[in-house]
């Protein structure tokens, strides 16, 4: 007797989780996507088209969407996570009695819990109460339309028990996303949450016509303090030089597709934050997860003047051209 496919309930039907649920079905997996709307289910299911953010793209016929949760998890093996981190706690609050003792709980989210300061698989522990090995994570240089081209990409799937990791791997492996396993949760988290800080960073001098060398010294000197923040909480420091770390850092700090480094963009073109969130159009990250992130920082110690001048930058508490001075007189000391 054949063994049945892995099944995937994907939440939600934004760009991430769209281009999720199709690596899903690309690899074999039966998956069913979980939209909140059901003008989104009903195109998914009758046209095979997201008509919000791929409408001219058509999605694999195997992919079936739904707005009921319970359907969606019905016999799940994963439940796939991808919907902004400022929501999560409210999602997983709806959807825990629907979650079986089996289902494993992945993480998309790159960001950090604004009141809290938790990571994603941390409010994911509390709130459904599933231990650590049953909660991944998977990150890494993933941009969606990229993703939905079947361009070429791969990630880092992070979870305590690697039998589970390797699970989840076989089941989003596909000739164009490759994916890697890990035992450092925190790791891959950490890099994919701070990244999007740097790359707002990074937006916000390529805004200002301060040119690639300045965009480099940004994204090394963020490297530099993500590894410093990311090792003090526990994690291992080549994780953060790895696709969870280093490569998503250079994705999103280098592709106009970026919602963090669009964002840092319009900020340094001289829009006010208010402007710049109406002409992203969708969840910046980094935005909502600077000022945890630095109070992370301060918690353990840990000195990172991109984040600091980032946050105050987006607090209205320095201008631009002082936020790239307050960087540029630093003291100067050994690399």
């Amino acid at each position: 007797m054949s063994q049945r496919p892995a099944r995937a309930a994907v939440c939600s039907a934004g760009s991430w989780g769209t281009a999720a649920a199709t690596i899903l079905a690309d690899a074999g997996t039966s998956v069913v996507l979980h939209a909140r709307r059901s003008e989104v289910a009903d195109a998914i299911n009758t046209g095979h088209r997201n008509p919000d953010y791929f409408p001219h793209l058509e999605l694999p016929a195997s992919l079936t969407a739904t707005t009921d949760p319970g359907a969606a998890l019905d016999g799940a093996d994963y439940l796939v996570l991808s919907v902004p981190a400022q929501a999560l706690r409210q999602c997983l609050t709806e959807w825990t009695q629907h979650i079986a003792p089996q289902t494993v709980i992945v993480s998309l989210m790159k960001g950090i819990e604004t009141h809290t300061h938790l990571r994603a698989s941390e409010i994911i522990r509390e709130v459904t109460g599933v231990p650590a090995e049953r909660v991944a994570v998977l990150s890494g240089p993933n941009l969606a339309a990229e993703i939905m081209a079947r361009q070429p990409a791969a990630a880092t799937i992070a979870c305590p028990d690697e039998d589970i990791a390797e699970r989840f791997q076989a089941a989003c492996l596909t000739p164009y996303f490759r994916p890697y396993t890990s035992t450092d949760v925190i790791g891959c988290e950490m890099g994919g949450a701070l990244k999007n800080v740097i790359a707002l960073a990074v937006g916000i001098a390529s805004g200002m016509g301060l040119g690639h060398n300045g965009t480099a010294l940004i994204m090394t000197r963020g490297l530099a303090e993500s590894i410093r923040l990311a090792t003090e909480m526990g994690a291992r420091p080549v994780t953060l030089s790895g696709l969870s770390g280093m490569g998503d850092l250079v994705a999103t700090c280098s592709s106009p597709l970026s919602r963090n480094r669009t964002f840092g963009t319009h900020l340094g073109r001289g829009l006010s934050v208010d402007e710049a969130a109406a002409a992203t159009r969708q969840t910046t990250e980094g935005v909502k997860s600077a000022e945890a992130i630095l109070d992370l920082a301060h918690a353990y110690g840990v000195e990172t003047p991109i984040t600091t001048v980032v946050t105050a930058v987006l607090h209205g508490k320095v201008t631009l051209n002082e936020a790239a001075a307050q960087l540029m007189q630093r003291p100067p000391k050994p690399e």
